[in-house]
């Protein structure tokens, strides 16, 4: 980051020509006079008053030096710098004063080097090394005459004369410097003649890019630089900050893993093009750090030109870094609905019977605002498993009908709670997480817009065993004098009781050994979490996983302003990335979060990752979060059904309907099960048990 694009060099690294031309037409008997020269300065003013060729410079090289350094030390400040180059006596009488105490502590040759490495030659570059390097993509050692006299004659007016924008005058005032030099005998005729003969070429210009466009990686560079603005440490204001962040000299120490880094772009890139009309993002965080390990998408260069698939968004980052709307998570979001019940207290081996569809009008659910019932709404299973099912089953093969049972069970307050707590933050700033959704049941089916690097945030929550950190990418600043400058905290908290996030661990384990996530698994025997993610018509597929050491989330996700992604549009395609060959790469998409996003992007990122960190295990959760707590069924003796079904429901229990075989009548209620005071887990499921009549097996 800069405000000037300077490369410091030694006298001795500049050609010889380069410092004639400039003493030529600024100050030829620098090496004669003093602080002063007096002789020079009349002959200026007589010479320059009667020539149409141009004109010469009255203040020596010291002199034009002290006010070059006055200008530079104003940082920026219009108002300082207005008053270092205001026209009075009494500015030319201060400057005289540091001219002459300068020539008595330096000598000519190391003035004249501080004067080349300082002065401005236009288009951003001072110094001569960065102006050579800029309009001639050379080193102002190998400057030839034309090229120096050029250079040289920008000093005086680097704007009016900027071979760029104005190449006639450019020409015209080289042409001065060259003439000078042969009038002082610095040249031959012949050499004047064929330096002026020379044309300039523009194609040999190198851009000038200040900031993160041009970077390898500036998506990653801007996060950076957004981080730096917001650290109190580089000043006051923004203002004050983005002068010490391109004029301070800081150096910048970022907890990106370049190796790392390369390969998710390596992988994302893979898969995904920058002009396919598909968006994939890699994002990594460490657990119990918040430091930012990588971040990778495939659109890695920053511009407007979107035919080559260049953007200005991170895709990755909530819109307060620059990034976009957010994509639907789909069902990683499960796991929010999984800790929010576990911290309730109801257990791992909660059963309930998962049916497809299941109808859940009218049921019943607390928010924060107080007990809802939800509106019309029925849902259905992607994959089998519908039965009685406890939790880690439901995760491994991310049954729907389970879910949005627990979630309703563990009440969307809580529910919604957990996933702002853990990390989650929406891709809308318009909206408050908790507010909006406290509200909609499909919230733990992902129906939710956020960031990516926000899921990988969430999911480092659970790695560290419930503590989370904000994410962070800047891990040290230090100025120019070799200062340590207070970094963004990543204010880690315990959010989550350690226990929960075991429970939690445990069941993604399952998730990677024995349920979907079994194709992303990296095969070197370290403990590994994670879970599958699928939106409505596989418009997105996620896998967010991690190990105690690292947490990784990979997403695919449609383009929906690109064909043929372009609902209501001709040709548009309704089954997502299902059965998708990537134009660019020739990937075929199976529309599978372990599959796609988990095998190809997370799985070899993570698998390079792992082998530098040590090999930890997750911690087993207690008794209590894997089996509950033990409680007795209340009595229920003299009650009706429904006062009976009431009081279960007030305490915690599920009620389900069940048919049993029985003697009795088709229809007749034959009591709970299990019955009062049985000592079962906390929150299990109570039977209202009612007769089916006999089995068909007894009446034959």
């Amino acid at each position: 980051f800069y405000d000037e694009n300077r490369v410091p060099v030694e006298l001795d690294e500049i050609a010889p020509v380069m410092r004639q031309a400039q003493l030529a037409i600024e100050d030829h008997r620098y090496y004669e006079h003093g602080a002063l020269d007096l002789k020079g300065t009349l002959r200026a003013l007589v010479r320059n008053s009667t020539s149409d060729s141009g004109t010469q410079g009255g203040s020596s090289i010291t002199q034009q030096y002290v006010k070059m350094v006055q200008v530079e030390a104003c940082n920026g400040d219009r108002e300082c710098v207005a008053e270092a180059q205001a026209k009075s006596m009494e500015r030319k009488v201060r400057e005289l004063r540091y001219a002459i105490a300068l020539e008595k502590k330096f000598s000519k040759d190391e003035i004249l080097e501080r004067y080349l490495n300082i002065a401005y030659y236009g288009e951003g570059a001072y110094g001569v090394q960065a102006a050579a390097r800029h309009y001639y993509s050379e080193d102002a050692g190998d400057l030839n005459l034309a090229q120096a006299a050029m250079l040289a004659g920008l000093v005086q007016n680097p704007d009016a004369n900027n071979p760029v924008d104005n190449r006639a005058a450019a020409l015209d005032r080289r042409d001065v410097v060259v003439n000078r030099m042969l009038e002082l005998d610095l040249i031959s005729s012949s050499q004047a003649k064929k330096a002026k003969k020379a044309g300039f070429d523009e194609d040999g210009v190198k851009p000038t890019r200040a900031g993160c466009v041009g970077t390898p990686y500036p998506f990653l560079c801007d996060y950076v630089r957004r981080s730096l603005l917001s650290m109190p440490s580089l000043g006051k204001t923004q203002e004050d900050r983005k002068n010490v962040l391109n004029r301070g000299g800081l150096t910048i120490q970022t907890a990106i893993d370049p190796k790392t880094q390369d390969l998710a772009q390596k992988k994302v890139s893979s898969v995904v093009g920058p002009t396919d009309p598909l968006i994939s993002t890699m994002n990594m965080i460490q657990p119990g750090t918040g430091l930012i390990v990588a971040m990778a998408q495939s659109r890695p260069v920053m511009g407007s030109d979107d035919k080559e698939g260049e953007t200005y968004w991170n895709l990755s980052a909530d819109p307060a870094m620059g990034g976009i709307q957010g994509y639907q998570a789909g069902s990683t979001f499960k796991t929010f609905t999984m800790a929010a019940a576990l911290e309730k207290g109801i257990p791992i081996s909660k059963k309930f019977n998962a049916r497809s569809p299941y109808d859940f009008t009218g049921k019943k659910y607390q928010s924060c605002v107080g007990t809802q019932r939800v509106p019309k709404y029925k849902v259905r299973n992607s994959v089998g498993h519908s039965r009685v099912i406890d939790m880690t089953e439901a995760a491994e093969f991310s049954v729907n009908t389970y879910f949005i049972q627990l979630e309703l069970a563990a009440g969307l307050c809580n529910v919604t709670k957990m996933a702002e707590k853990v990390g989650v933050k929406l891709g809308t700033q318009d909206r408050d997480l908790v507010d909006f959704y406290q509200t909609i049941p499909s919230f733990t089916l992902g129906s939710v817009e956020v960031s990516p690097l926000s899921m990988a945030e969430a999911y480092a929550t659970y790695a560290a065993r419930g503590v989370h950190c904000s994410p962070i990418i800047v891990a040290e600043v230090t100025d120019r004098n070799g200062k340590q400058l207070e970094v963004p905290d990543a204010g880690c908290e315990q959010v989550v009781e350690p226990s929960v996030a075991d429970g939690v661990n445990k069941v993604l384990k399952s998730v990677m050994d024995s349920g979907t996530g079994q194709r992303a698994k990296v095969d070197n025997g370290y403990d590994m979490a994670g879970k599958t993610g699928t939106i409505d018509s596989n418009e997105a597929v996620w896998f967010a996983g991690y190990t105690p050491e690292v947490a990784g989330v990979a997403m695919i996700s449609i383009d929906n302003t690109q064909k043929p992604f372009r609902k209501g549009k001709p040709g548009f395609r309704r089954n997502g990335v299902k059965n998708y060959a990537v134009p660019s790469t020739d990937v075929f998409l199976q529309g599978s979060g372990s599959g796609d996003a988990g095998r190809l992007i997370w799985k070899p990122v993570m698998e390079s990752y792992l082998k530098k960190v040590d090999d930890t295990s997750f911690k087993a959760p207690s008794r209590d979060v894997q089996v509950g707590k033990r409680v007795r069924v209340p009595s229920l003796f003299g009650l009706s059904i429904a006062a009976a079904t009431k009081k279960l429901e007030k305490e915690g229990f599920t009620v389900e309907r069940r048919q049993v075989y029985s003697r009795s009548i088709v229809g007749s209620f034959l009591g709970f099960s299990p019955g009062s005071n049985a000592s079962v887990a906390e929150f299990s499921t109570v039977y209202a048990n009612y007769s089916a009549g006999r089995d068909p097996a007894e009446v034959e």
